[in-house]
C-alpha cells in the first residue's frame, strides 16, 4: 500500500513540474548534480555540516561547477530554525564570442575555471498538518568574484592576448516554499519545492521534485529533478537537472 501511494505522489509531483515548464523546454540544457556531505549534531538545537557538490552542463558532457560549503544550523523554536555558512565555488565559465559591428568575429574567450566566494544566512519556518509539512525559507547570500586574468583570441590582429575580468559583487534573496509528505508504512518521503532568486529583479526560478530515503537515521539519500528558469543572465540557459545526494549524520 505504501509503494502505491508513493508512486501516485511522485507521478503527481512530476505532472505538476511539467505544467510549470515553458513550451520551449526541448531547447533547454541538461545536467547532473552530485553531492555528498556530513552533519554533526552538537546538541538538541545546534548542528554543523559540510558538503561537496559537482555539477555538469552541456547535456551532461561538460563539468560546470565544483563547490564546498560549511554550514551551521540552530533551532530557535519548534517551528523556526536559522543557519549561516560559507561556500567556495570553482566555476567552469562558458566561452564567449564577440562580433564587430559589421558582423565579423572580434574576440573569442575560451571557457576557463575561476573561483567565487559566497556567504549566506537564512531563516526557515515550518508547519506540519497531519503528515504534510510546509516550510518557507528566506535566505540572503552575498557572492564575490575576485578580479582575475584570462586569455582571448583577437581575430582582427590574429593573436592571443591577456584580458582582465573585473571583480564582481552580488546580493541575492532566495525565497523557497517546500512541501514534504510522510507516507505511512513507506521509507520514501516525496517532496516538491519552488524557489525564487531576486537581485533587484527576478533573476531565476527553481522548481524541484524529489524523494528522500534514510537508513537508521544516519545515512540520508536524496534523488531529485530540477528545472531552472533563467530570467536575467543571457549567458546561462534554462536547464533540466537530475540530482543525487548523500549525507552522513552523526
Amino acid at each position: 500500500m505504501g509503494k502505491r501511494k508513493l508512486t501516485t505522489a511522485i507521478s503527481a509531483l512530476l505532472m505538476a513540474a511539467a505544467c510549470l515548464m515553458p513550451l520551449n523546454a526541448l531547447a533547454d540544457d541538461t545536467g547532473l548534480i552530485i553531492s555528498a556531505g556530513a552533519e554533526k549534531k552538537l546538541n538538541k538545537q545546534a548542528s554543523i555540516s559540510v558538503e561537496g557538490e559537482f555539477r555538469s552542463r552541456n547535456d551532461f558532457r561538460t563539468a560546470d561547477r565544483l563547490s564546498l560549503s560549511l554550514t551551521g544550523q540552530y533551532k530557535l523554536t519548534s517551528w523556526l530554525k536559522a543557519d549561516a555558512g560559507y561556500q567556495l565555488l570553482i566555476d567552469n565559465n562558458i566561452q564567449k564570442l564577440s562580433l564587430n559591428p559589421e558582423g565579423t568575429y572580434n574576440n573569442w574567450r575560451p571557457s576557463y575555471w575561476a573561483t567565487r566566494h559566497r556567504v549566506f544566512a537564512s531563516l526557515t519556518a515550518s508547519y506540519k498538518l497531519q503528515r504534510v509539512s510546509f516550510s518557507l525559507r528566506e535566505r540572503y547570500r552575498y557572492t564575490y568574484r575576485p578580479q582575475h586574468t584570462t586569455t582571448r583570441y583577437d581575430f582582427d590582429n590574429s593573436w592571443w592576448e591577456d584580458t582582465d575580468v573585473s571583480a564582481k559583487h552580488k546580493h541575492t534573496l532566495r525565497s523557497r516554499l517546500k512541501i514534504d509528505w510522510d507516507i505511512p508504512s513507506c521509507k520514501f518521503d516525496p517532496w516538491v519545492s519552488v524557489e525564487l532568486f531576486n537581485s533587484l529583479s527576478l533573476d531565476k526560478t527553481r522548481i524541484q521534485a524529489g524523494v528522500d530515503y534514510s537508513i537508521k537515521k544516519k545515512h540520508a539519500f536524496e534523488v531529485f529533478y530540477r528545472y531552472q528558469i533563467i530570467n536575467e543572465d543571457d549567458e546561462e540557459a534554462n536547464a533540466h537537472y537530475l540530482g543525487l545526494g548523500y549525507k552522513f549524520k552523526f
